[in-house]
C-alpha cells in the first residue's frame, strides 16, 4: 500500500498541438532536410521555448526582422501567427527565398477582413494589442481600414465614422466567452455589424476551452502547460478558473508546478495550449506520479483529425520516423 498522498489527475483531451502548429513545425524540419542548415525563421515559429530550442539544435536560426539575415540563398520561414503584407514584400526586395507557415485558419481571418473591406465596411478586429497574430492581421489592410477592439470597455467606447458600415473578425486564440460578451456589446450598439463568412476563433481553441470547462468542475487546482506569451494558453487558465477550479496556473514545465498548492486527496486538472508539445505534458504526469498515489482520469470531449498540408515547395521532401516524433512533440 502506497504511503504517498492520493490525488486524481484529470487529463484533458484534446490538448496540446493543433494542426496549424504541427504544420508550422513540419515546415521548418522539412526545410532543413531539403535546403540544409541554416534555415531562418522570422519570430518564434510557435510560442514555445522547448520547440524553438529543439529547432535551433537542428539548425534553425530565429530572427526578429528580415534585415538581420545575411545575404543568402537559404530560405526564411514566416511563423504560424501570420505576418503583415509588408513582410513578404520586404523579403522579395531582399531577394530572400521565403516560405509562409501562417496557419490556414489565420489566413482565413485575413481573407475575411479583406472581404469586409471589398464590401465597403470598416473592420473591427477583436483581439489583443501587440500579439503577432493581431499585428499580422492589421497588416493586411491599409492604415485606417481596421480598428482593434480589446475588451468590453473598448467596445463601449468605440466611435465609428459610419455605424452602418462595420464588419468584424477575431483573433483565432481568444476566449470564446469573452468574445461573446464583446460581440454582444458591439451588436447592441451597431445592429448592422456584419459577421465574417465563417467563425474566426479556431476549432482547436474552442475544443481546448470546452474540455477544460468540463474538467475544471470540483478541481482543487488546474494546470495549463504552455508559454507565458501564448494567448491560447493564457485563455485556458482563465477558462479553468471561471469553470470552477479553485486555483489555476500556467506552467512551462514540470519544474514550475507549485507543489505546495496541490490538493492532498483532491483533483487536479491538466491541459496544454496549442503550441505545447506532449513531451512536456508527460513530464508533468510523471512528476505527479512520483509524489502522489495518483489516479489518471481522461476527460475527452471530441477527437481531432484535422491536418493541414505544408507549403507546396516542401511536399517533395519526406519526414523520417524520428522527424515525426519531434514534430508530434
Amino acid at each position: 500500500m502506497s504511503d504517498k498522498p492520493k490525488l486524481t489527475l484529470r487529463l484533458c483531451g484534446p490538448r496540446g498541438f493543433c494542426a496549424g502548429v504541427d504544420r508550422a513545425i513540419q515546415m521548418v524540419v522539412l526545410a532543413l532536410k531539403k535546403y540544409g542548415a541554416p534555415v531562418y525563421v522570422r519570430h518564434e515559429i510557435v510560442h514555445n521555448r522547448y520547440v524553438v530550442e529543439g529547432l535551433e539544435q537542428k539548425g534553425a536560426i530565429f530572427v526578429k526582422e528580415l534585415d538581420e539575415i545575411p545575404e543568402t540563398s537559404q530560405p526564411v520561414i514566416f511563423s504560424a501567427h501570420g505576418v503583415p503584407k509588408s513582410v513578404p514584400q520586404n523579403a522579395e526586395k531582399l531577394n530572400l527565398l521565403y516560405l509562409d507557415a501562417t496557419c490556414p485558419l489565420v489566413s482565413k481571418v485575413h481573407k475575411q477582413a479583406l472581404r469586409h473591406i471589398r464590401q465597403g465596411r470598416h473592420v473591427l478586429l477583436i483581439g489583443h494589442a501587440g500579439h503577432p497574430e493581431v499585428i499580422g492581421t492589421m497588416g493586411q489592410v491599409q492604415p485606417g481600414e481596421m480598428s482593434l477592439i480589446e475588451d468590453v470597455e473598448s467596445a463601449r467606447l468605440y466611435q465609428p465614422e459610419d455605424p452602418e458600415a462595420l464588419g468584424y473578425v477575431t483573433q483565432t486564440t481568444l476566449s470564446v466567452d469573452d468574445t461573446i460578451e464583446i460581440l454582444e456589446t458591439l451588436q447592441h450598439r451597431f445592429p448592422k455589424l456584419e459577421a465574417p463568412a465563417a467563425e474566426s476563433i479556431c476549432y482547436a481553441t474552442t475544443n481546448r476551452q470546452e474540455v477544460v470547462k468540463v474538467a475544471a468542475k470540483n478541481a482543487g487546482h488546474f494546470l495549463i502547460v504552455g508559454a507565458p506569451n501564448s494567448s491560447n494558453s493564457k485563455r485556458l487558465v482563465e477558462v479553468a478558473t471561471r469553470a470552477g477550479a479553485a486555483r489555476s496556473a500556467l506552467v512551462q514545465k514540470a519544474g514550475d508546478i507549485p507543489w505546495d498548492e496541490m490538493p492532498d486527496g483532491g483533483i487536479v486538472g491538466l491541459s496544454a495550449g496549442a503550441s505545447a508539445p506532449e513531451i512536456l505534458v508527460n513530464e508533468v504526469i510523471e512528476a505527479f506520479r512520483e509524489r502522489f498515489d495518483m489516479t489518471l482520469e481522461l476527460v475527452e470531449t471530441v477527437k481531432e483529425d484535422e491536418e493541414f498540408l505544408v507549403a507546396r515547395d516542401l511536399r517533395d521532401t519526406e519526414l523520417t520516423a524520428s522527424d515525426m516524433a519531434f514534430v508530434n512533440g
